[in-house]
C-alpha cells in the first residue's frame, strides 16, 4: 500500500470513530440528559441575566410604566426561563400525548423569541423614522398584526395537527417557521442596517455616539445570523430526519442549534445593550404605548 493509500485508510478511520463517537451520545441515555440539563442550565443563566438587568432598570426609572427596554428584557426572561424548564424536564416533554402537545411545548418559546426580538426592529424603527420627521404611527400597528397573523397561522396548524396527525401538516409548519426567520433576519438587516448607516453620517467623535454605532452594529450583525441560521436549520429540520431537533436521540444537534440560535445570541445582546436608561430629567424616555 503506498503513501497515499495509507493516508487515505487513516482518514478513513478517524472519520469512523467521529461518526461512532456522534452515535454513542446520541443513543446514550446519560449524554442525552447531561446535555439536555446543560442546556437548561444556560437558559436558566440567560433568564436569571434578563431578570436581575430588568430589575435593575426598574429601580433606575420606576416612575414610568411598561417601556421597551423593559418588555424586552422581560420576554427574554420569560423564553429562556421556559426553555430551561423544558430542558430540565425534556425526557417527560418527549413522552406527552398527543404528539402535538411536544410541538406546541418545544416551539412556542421559538414565536416569543421572535417577538421579542421583532421588538428590537421596532424600536429602532421608531428612532430611524423619527431622526428623519417620518410619522411613525403605523409602525406599532404593524407589529401587532405581524405578530397576530404569526401566532393565528401556527396556533391554526397545531390545532389542525390535534385533531388529526397530518405529516405534511408537520412540515409545513417547520418550513412556516423558517419563513418567519427569514422575515426577522431581513428585518434586522433593514432598520437596523438603516440606523446603522444613518448614525455614520453623524460626527463620531463623542465616545457616547461611537458606542451607540457599534451597538447597533454588532446587534444587526449578531441578530441577521442568528435568525438567518435558524432559517436554514428549519429546513434541514422539515426534510432531513437526521436533522430532526425534536427528538431524544440527537442531543449533541440540539445543542448546536439552540447555543447557535438563542443561547449565544441572547447573551451578547444582553451584554451589548446592557447600559441603563438615564434618569428621570436628563432625557426624554418615553413608555411604550
Amino acid at each position: 500500500m503506498g503513501r497515499i493509500g495509507v493516508e487515505e485508510a487513516v482518514v478513513a478511520l478517524k472519520l469512523r470513530e467521529a461518526s461512532n463517537w456522534w452515535h454513542d451520545v446520541n443513543e446514550s441515555p446519560l449524554w442525552q440528559d447531561r446535555i439536555f440539563h446543560i442546556l437548561a442550565a444556560l437558559y436558566g443563566l440567560v433568564a436569571a441575566v434578563a431578570l436581575v438587568q430588568l430589575i435593575r432598570i426598574q429601580l433606575r426609572v420606576p416612575e414610568y410604566g411598561w417601556t421597551t427596554q423593559k418588555v424586552f428584557h422581560f420576554l427574554n426572561f420569560l423564553v429562556n426561563g421556559v426553555r430551561a424548564l423544558v430542558f430540565v424536564f425534556r425526557r417527560d416533554v418527549q413522552n406527552l400525548h398527543p404528539e402535538i402537545t411536544q410541538h406546541i411545548l418545544l416551539d412556542m418559546p421559538s414565536l416569543a423569541f421572535f417577538t421579542t426580538y421583532a421588538l428590537l426592529v421596532l424600536f429602532w424603527a421608531e428612532i430611524y423614522y423619527q431622526a428623519r420627521a417620518i410619522s411613525t404611527d403605523g409602525l406599532r400597528p404593524s407589529f401587532f398584526t405581524i405578530n397576530a397573523v404569526v401566532y393565528i397561522i401556527q396556533i391554526a396548524m397545531w390545532l389542525i395537527l390535534w385533531w388529526k396527525y397530518i405529516p405534511v401538516l408537520v412540515i409545513l409548519s417547520k418550513v412556516f417557521f423558517a419563513g418567519v426567520s427569514l422575515f426577522a433576519a431581513l428585518g434586522f438587516l433593514l432598520y437596523g442596517g438603516r440606523l446603522f448607516l444613518m448614525l455614520q453620517r453623524f460626527p463620531v467623535e463623542s465616545k457616547g455616539r461611537r458606542k451607540k454605532l457599534q451597538e447597533v452594529g454588532y446587534v444587526t450583525t449578531i441578530c441577521f445570523l442568528c435568525f438567518l441560521v435558524r432559517c436554514i436549520m428549519m429546513c434541514f429540520n422539515a426534510f432531513d430526519k437526521a436533522a430532526d431537533l425534536d427528538v431524544l436521540d440527537h442531543p449533541v444537534l440540539n445543542l448546536i442549534y439552540y447555543l447557535l440560535v438563542e443561547i449565544l445570541p441572547s447573551s451578547l445582546v444582553l451584554f451589548i445593550l446592557r447600559k441603563l436608561p438615564p434618569k428621570r430629567g436628563i432625557t426624554q424616555y418615553h413608555p411604550i404605548r
